[in-house]
């Protein structure tokens, strides 16, 4: 190998100021995408909600504004605005153009924070276009402007405060379109209101309000809860029918203050959600470990002292404990530890053990206090033990066919010949004709095809053991390559994007539903990697004369008509997409130069978890009021 000679001192380069957080955004807030987006609401909010948790604040506001800026603004103490005695600049500025500057390494101005750093505001502040802060204390309205992260002037007195006026902060930002080049629709409403139900769940007695100016009739709502935890899963269960009342804890232990509250419902998936200092981690962390142990011990405790539990019978299993487990944790630590800037995952150590003490007392309490709602948790323990045992029979007879296959594919897989998974898709796709297109249509170098036959199994409402007993999930579980269950491994996975197309009607929508549920439900980490996309074939065909125009709803096409000023159309309605020439599927749906793919996200697995239980689950008035509510929504469908 040769030796780079250009490479010398004077190659090191030295980002000063907030360049490092433009330069690499990534670090500070997760990526330029559309989470990383919210993330930036979320940062300035959390300094908010700091001031509440600190007794300094009690209301919340957070607007979009018609030019996508946002506002918040607190009625909190106000951000110090004299000069630092070190670096001799406005301690409002410092906090705004300096990394790691902040009143929360240390105890005296707020016990409890999610913001540890100093990172989260100047972040904001240099991937924004720019931000204006005002400032209300010390009898004065004070402000500064910034500009990419760079202040504009000094901060300034504006005026005096007025007879019995709140002091407070207000953070008005627009985001740099520039790093944030691929959101071109900004901010979305429900995914800042359900993020801020959340904090209002875990921040008691806080009013929270958010306001979006954007439409012609503003959307607002708020929110405001006194009861905790005990509301965020009554909630969460609000859709479902739930075994008992709300198991419910909350103590002191020693600098960690834990609150706890769970309820077992009659479905099978699990829901948990986990808190750190009013933040969310959706990767959970040692706080949630330890309500998973608690409650794991504390059943099996029970069920052994009420003989429920023979000396011969094997201990329930963490996963026998939380089958149909509605879960929340919150704890406030002084000190937390979470794995990057965007506190994903908590990782204290200290948090196991308190967690687990205070979850472990508040069961076993409910449970000598209410023996009758006891039994039944126990039966849904018994119920899950025995349908996870034969689940692992299923799975081991499925993986040992598959063994003496010589692991074969399902016949009905036209697969690609290309062998980098990265380089690979699979297509799902709806009925024997439209898989027959599809197989002509495509490209066989990189693109498989793997036809479904109907609707499969409803997965929200079955066991993983008869899961395995239907045809269909099992061919799409033995092409992904993953396994499933307890052997899962996205290793494994033989193809880097997964595809479902289905047809553009009612029971198209049905399919990629039912595809969806199960993937969400036992493929999580599809999702998660973004590997999971969904196709977007065309509804209607336009020809005039030789150009020919696809249009991808009713609605798209009732404005294409309505341009032609009585040109003649020739239309071509498809219902299906065995109706379409393969050469017409490729061109609309599979030529990656053309097509459009929506990717899934779980952008909050709370809503995601909520709207898959209500849409396959069991309780048919809520689905019913969904349906009626997002008519108007789909009226592209061919209902």
């Amino acid at each position: 190998m040769s030796e780079n000679t250009n490479y010398d001192a004077g190659s090191i380069s030295v980002l000063k100021g907030l360049e490092a957080v433009r330069h690499r955004p990534g670090m500070y807030v997760g990526g330029t995408d559309d989470r990383a987006l919210h993330h930036l609401a979320y940062e300035i909010v959390d300094n908010s909600i700091d001031e509440a948790l600190a007794g300094r604040c009690d209301r919340v506001l957070v607007s979009i504004n018609k030019d996508e800026s946002v506002s918040v603004s607190d009625n909190g103490v106000g951000i110090p605005v004299a000069l630092h005695p070190v670096e001799k600049v406005s301690a409002l500025e410092l906090v705004h153009t300096t990394l790691h500057a902040g009143g929360k390494f240390d105890n005296d101005a707020y016990q409890y924070s999610g913001g540890l750093h100093g990172v989260g505001v100047s972040a904001v502040n240099a991937l924004s276009e720019w931000m204006e802060v005002e400032v209300k204390r010390d009898g004065h309205l004070w402000k500064q402007r910034y500009e990419r992260g760079i202040p504009q002037y000094k901060v300034k007195k504006v005026r005096k405060l007025k007879a019995g006026e709140a002091t407070g902060t207000k953070t008005t930002f627009k985001f740099d379109e520039t790093i944030f080049e691929d959101q071109p629709d900004g901010y979305r409403f429900e995914t800042l209101v359900n993020r801020f139900r959340q904090m209002a769940f875990v921040t008691t007695s806080v009013h929270i309000g958010v306001v979006d100016d954007r439409p012609a009739i503003p959307k607002e709502t708020a929110f405001y809860f006194d009861s905790g935890l005990n509301s965020f899963v009554r909630y969460l269960n609000r859709n479902r029918r739930s075994v008992h009342s709300p198991i419910y804890g909350k103590k002191q232990v020693e600098h960690i203050f834990v609150e706890v509250a769970l309820q077992f419902t009659d479905g099978i998936a699990t829901s948990e959600h986990a808190f750190a200092n009013t933040i969310y981690n959706p990767d959970g962390g040692t706080h949630l470990s330890g309500l998973r142990s608690a409650l794991t011990r504390a059943i099996n405790s029970y069920a052994r002292k009420n003989n429920i539990l023979k000396d011969k019978d094997k201990n329930f299993s963490s996963d026998d404990t939380r089958e149909g487990l509605t879960a929340v944790v919150s704890i406030r630590h002084p000190e937390p530890q979470f794995e990057s800037q965007t506190k994903v995952k908590l990782v204290n150590n200290d948090v196991t053990g308190a967690v687990s003490s205070v979850t472990y007392d508040a069961i076993n309490l409910f449970l000598e206090e209410n023996p009758r709602e006891a039994k039944k948790i126990i039966e849904r323990c018994l119920t899950s033990s025995r349908a996870r045992a034969a689940a692992r029979k299923a799975r081991e007879l499925v993986m040992r066919k598959s063994a003496l296959e010589s692991l074969t594919l399902p016949g009905k897989l036209a697969d690609c010949s290309e062998k980098d998974p990265l380089k690979c898709e699979v297509y799902i796709v709806e009925g024997d004709s439209a898989g027959g297109s599809a197989k002509q249509g495509r490209d066989r170098h990189f693109q498989a095809i793997l036809p479904l036959r109907g609707k499969i199994l409803n997965t929200e409402r079955a066991r993983l053991d008869k899961i395995l007993a239907n045809n269909e999930v099992k061919a799409l579980i033995s092409a992904l390559g993953t396994g499933i269950g307890e052997s899962f491994d996205i290793e494994n996975l033989r193809y880097g994007r997964v595809i479902i197309m289905t047809d553009a009607d009612v029971d198209g929508s049905h399919i990629r539903t039912l595809l969806l549920t199960f993937i969400f439900r036992y493929l999580p980490d599809l999702i998660e990697k973004g590997h999971l996309y969904i196709a977007q074939p065309p509804l209607f065909r336009n020809k005039i004369g030789k150009e020919i125009t696809y249009t991808y709803t009713d609605a798209e096409q009732d404005r294409f008509v309505g341009k032609l000023n009585g040109k003649k159309n020739n239309i071509q309605r498809y219902k299906g997409l065995g109706e379409m020439n393969p050469d017409q599927l490729w061109e609309t749906t599979m030529d990656p130069t053309t097509r459009t793919l929506l990717q899934v996200t779980i952008d909050d697995a709370a809503v995601a978890d909520r709207t898959f239980d209500m849409l396959m689950g069991m309780e048919v008035a809520p689905r019913r009021r969904f349906i009626t509510t997002h008519a108007n929504e789909v009226r592209n469908l061919d209902v």
